[in-house]
């Protein structure tokens, strides 16, 4: 059985700001994207900090005006975009995080998201209906598991 990695069902260059954007427009980009966490890089790609949507919740009582550098995130757990999935869910599942950047050569290439597991495990739970009896012995037919549709609610 082929290991699935965090490249097959990561959302391609997601939503991202710098630092210097502002809260306002975060929340902004959250309410048109259907997204609950934005990256924050710097010019090269690097990922410098996450906004979610619960710091966006905590920081409105300030102004709608205030950079992101002030309040977002830093310190984030990222992951290589071949690391394997389930890797990727335990560091997510042990540090009670909704999302890991997606890296390669230190530059963000997407995020996968909580989100995402779900929908996988959707499609996985569909797979194993659809098995015939006697079939679920036999997890070959899992191989096309990352054929699922995101709505990359990330």
């Amino acid at each position: 059985m082929n290991t699935m990695t965090v490249d097959e069902i990561m959302t391609d260059n997601p939503v991202t700001l710098d630092p210097g954007a502002t809260l306002s427009l975060a929340g902004e980009l959250m309410l048109a994207n259907r997204i609950r966490h934005i990256p924050i890089v710097d010019t090269r790609g690097g990922v410098v900090g996450l906004v979610t949507q619960r710091d966006l919740l905590m920081a409105a009582h300030g102004g709608d005006d205030r950079p992101l550098s002030e309040f977002m995130r830093r310190n984030i757990h990222t992951v290589d975009s071949h690391e394997d999935m389930r890797s990727a869910a335990l560091l997510m599942q042990k540090y009670k995080i909704g999302c890991l950047p997606v890296m390669e050569d230190k530059v963000l290439v997407g995020i996968i998201t909580d989100t995402d597991y779900v929908s996988l495990a959707i499609n996985l739970l569909e797979q194993i209906e659809e098995m015939e009896p006697g079939e679920s012995e036999d997890f070959s037919a899992l191989d096309d598991v990352s054929e699922f549709d995101s709505d990359d609610d990330y």
